[in-house]
């Protein structure tokens, strides 16, 4: 497997500007601006950099008895001047080549998005696809929060139409305001970064080939399908216009407004009313989707041969500008005797059932189809959250487009005064996606729904609200940095959990940088390394324990800096083995036993915003015996959204979270000692 699992690279730091504060329309400069090319790293620096990483792990191999440490560097060292001298320069002369011939992007033009997602053939259920789980509306009513409604219809409840027509328009009002520059013009290098994400989010969709996945290309805009939504209700597929045609004065489609989006909802809910009762079952080609990538691939294209109708709806799913899934059930999980609330009252089931709803449980993962890179989910109670196909953009691009949507309620003035009941339909615009299915394909729906429950079953999710302090307190007392601080709790809690260290992925945004991705920042280093021991030995001090961490801090940020700066090292290593000709008898040090192992992510983390509008968060653990975190970082509080495996003996989602809380509170104490707050040092800044 290359260097990523990729499921750390489900959630993307950064920082964003906050929701409740007035976006920027006004350009700082009159012309248009480029971003510089992702350079090729310097050789030399990549390979010093990647041997000062392999330092914890040699120290590990010492004190096991494995080899001493200074053998093992030795070892390694040889074998880098071997290759900087020798079959590296070549690589890098090749990679230096490429990147003259590419158009935007060394990396991204040319294998990224191949090797770090489409080539991979694990189910997207839980495996790669992100999901984020919004805070509730408080314009809302709060008798609507039940779920239970005498009006509702197939399960579908008047306020959960109405904030789901809220939210779709919000996000494409979003979408077409970056388009037109109103928001973050292209005079500004968010503007560019952000309008390039954004771009491919919409109106296009994953498709399931041998070997390796492709992207579909958004349709043209004079297309009807570019035009539609992809709506899921009870498992059938169905679409809906959202944007007018164009007239014959102008040739931009103009969004629809919500209650004209509404109105569509309801009429597709009488329909689906209709077939229940009829009695119809609908063909799940979600769960098709659901499955992993070899299966679907074999499945799809015996769907798309059995009627040429079937292949107008797939195209017609996959050029749709976004999906929105509408739920018939409210999930629920029962309290248990250790279950709790936070200070605002939710309980940690109630969290939990929210979250699960969002990644997928067992009764609602049909109503999806993965392949798209954003499906709005709302259920019953009006709770709601997204999830998404992640190869084209990382997830803090969504993200920014859920906050924009969320930071204003539903505004129940923009909907029409006869819409408090679903009675009402008479809407067109909308249509039915049916499929024609034969029996291999109605088999290979029940194999695939078994394969998928089985995935979900043993998927550990949860999230935990943090909220004894934050960062405001991190910065403010500790006089630290916040996300290496909190990547050094994650450490922590690795450690006291499992009695050892492990090689860990946090995702840097690489967003300077025209078409620039992400790289890889490896958080276990040597003074890691070295603080974790200092906090599990009884006779360190605090000052001992306090001067620890902050080395730790400060090469953690200095590594950040690196990463974000294009002088990160696994994507260059990458680019190096991808210049490799192995058929010509070429050999490199990447078969190197601590190669691999440096690489062999089994804590995958990432932080995204503050999540002021956001319940929580989650991407599945790469391995089957680690964890997928990702953590949203606020002023007064920190939330971590964990997922493992039931079936390994050696993760416990309930249990990282127990550890996560007591470093966060042992790590307070060390700051707080007296002989710390004495001898304060500046904080560790980036």
């Amino acid at each position: 497997m290359l260097e990523s699992t990729f499921a750390g690279c489900a959630m993307i730091r950064g920082r964003i500007t906050h929701p409740m504060r007035k976006l920027s329309t006004v350009p700082t400069r009159t012309r248009p601006i480029s971003l510089p090319r992702l350079p090729v790293p310097d050789l030399h620096q990549t390979l010093q950099r990647y041997l000062a990483s392999l330092e914890p792990f040699m120290l590990e191999d010492e004190k096991k008895g494995i080899a001493s440490f200074d053998s093992s560097y030795a070892l390694r060292a040889k074998r880098v001047q071997a290759f900087e001298s020798g079959i590296g320069q070549v690589l890098q002369d090749r990679l230096i080549a490429l990147d003259k011939v590419s158009p935007n992007n060394w990396l991204d033009d040319n294998f990224w998005i191949n090797k770090a997602y489409l080539e991979w053939r694990v189910p997207l259920l839980i495996n790669s696809n992100w999901w984020l789980a919004f805070q509730d509306d408080n314009m809302i009513p709060e008798s609507a929060l039940t779920g239970e409604s005498s009006d509702s219809r197939a399960g579908i409840t008047v306020w959960q139409v109405r904030r789901a027509a809220w939210l779709v328009h919000r996000m494409l009002e979003f979408k077409e305001r970056l388009n037109t520059q109103e928001l973050h013009p292209e005079t500004t290098r968010t503007g560019i970064w952000l309008r390039e994400s954004t771009s491919k989010m919409f109106n296009i969709g994953r498709i399931p080939t041998p070997f390796c996945d492709i992207l579909s290309s958004p349709p043209p805009p004079t297309s009807p399908d570019s035009r539609k939504l992809l709506l899921m209700l009870h498992n059938w597929c169905y679409t809906i216009t959202v944007y007018h045609a164009p007239n014959s004065s102008s040739s931009i489609s103009e969004l629809m407004k919500p209650h004209e989006i509404e109105s569509q909802i309801r009429a597709v809910i009488v329909d689906v009313e209709q077939r229940l009762a009829n009695r119809e079952i609908a063909l799940s080609i979600g769960t098709l989707s659901a499955d992993d990538r070899d299966h679907w691939t074999a499945n799809q294209k015996h769907l798309l041969s059995i009627h040429p109708n079937n292949q107008k709806n797939y195209y017609t799913m996959l050029n749709s500008v976004m999906a929105l899934s509408l739920e018939h059930t409210t999930h629920t999980i029962p309290p248990s005797p250790k279950t709790s609330s936070c200070p605002t009252g939710i309980s940690q089931h109630v969290l939990d059932a929210h979250l699960h709803t969002i990644r997928s449980h067992s009764l609602n993962f049909s109503n999806r189809f993965f392949d798209k890179p954003f499906t709005l989910i709302v259920d019953p109670s009006t709770r709601a959250g997204a999830t998404g196909e992640h190869s084209p953009c990382d997830a803090l691009v969504p993200s920014i487009v859920a906050e924009y949507g969320l930071v204003e309620g539903v505004d129940a003035a923009a909907f029409e005064p006869n819409s408090d009941s679903l009675d009402d339909a008479d809407a067109g615009g909308w249509e039915r996606l049916d499929w024609i299915a034969d029996d291999r394909i109605r088999k290979e729906c029940v194999a695939a729904h078994t394969r998928a429950i089985k995935l979900i079953e043993d998927s550990d999710d949860s999230v935990l609200w943090f909220e004894d302090y934050g960062t405001d307190w991190i910065k403010g007392i500790a006089k630290l940095a916040p996300d290496a601080y909190i990547q050094m709790v994650l450490q922590l809690a690795w450690y006291r959990t499992r009695g050892e260290f492990t090689a860990t992925y946090e995702t840097v945004l690489t967003r300077m940088f025209k078409h620039g991705r992400t790289e890889t920042l490896r958080t276990l280093t040597r003074d890691c390394r070295a603080w974790v021991l200092t906090m599990t030995d009884p006779q360190s001090s605090p000052g001992t324990r306090y001067a620890a961490l902050h080395r730790a801090i400060k090469t953690h940020s200095r590594l950040t800096k690196e990463a974000a700066t294009g002088k990160g090292i696994d994507r260059h290593l990458l680019g190096l083995r991808m210049m490799l000709r192995p058929q010509e008898g070429e050999r490199a040090f990447f078969e190197d036993e601590i190669y691999k192992r440096s690489q062999r992510w089994k804590l995958s983390t990432s932080g995204l915003s503050a999540g002021h509008l956001f319940r929580g968060t989650g991407f599945g653990a790469g391995y089957e015996d680690g964890y997928g975190v990702n953590y949203l970082a606020a002023p007064d509080m920190i939330k971590f959204g964990i997922e493992s495996k039931f079936s390994s003996p050696l993760t416990s989602t309930d249990g990282f979270k127990e550890a996560i809380v007591q470093s966060l509170h042992e790590m307070r104490l060390v700051c707080l000692s007296p002989e710390v707050i004495v001898g304060h040092e500046p904080a560790a800044h980036l």
